[in-house]
């Protein structure tokens, strides 16, 4: 006869951690994407698959146009397109890779 014991724990582990700065939130809204990013509750987001289909559209818009929504860059310089695109490329990626991670704001 044997024994066989095995322990098995589930814990929380952070997949992507990342931020930006509000200043981009009328770049965000022009995407189409403000609420996916800042407010992902109140449109029912709760995990990260949920947020793929937004994101690849909202950066697809983004790439469509650059000098559309460069005009949106904040005068301050806290806000650019060549910082936000990247960041939502960064999202999209980490959502992808973690589609059953379950999606946290802070604002």
């Amino acid at each position: 006869m044997s024994l066989d014991v095995t322990l098995v724990a589930t814990r929380e582990v952070e997949v992507f951690d990342s931020n930006i700065t509000h200043n981009l939130g009328d770049m965000a809204e022009e995407a189409g994407i403000y609420k996916a990013l800042w407010r992902p509750e109140e449109i029912g987001i709760v995990y990260a698959e949920q947020l793929v289909p937004i994101l690849k559209a909202g950066i697809a818009l983004l790439k469509s146009d650059p000098p559309r929504f460069k005009e949106l860059n904040s005068p301050n310089g806290w806000g650019m397109y060549e910082h936000f695109v990247p960041f939502v490329e960064g999202y999209l990626a980490a959502c992808e890779a973690n589609p059953d991670a379950v999606i946290s704001v802070w604002r």
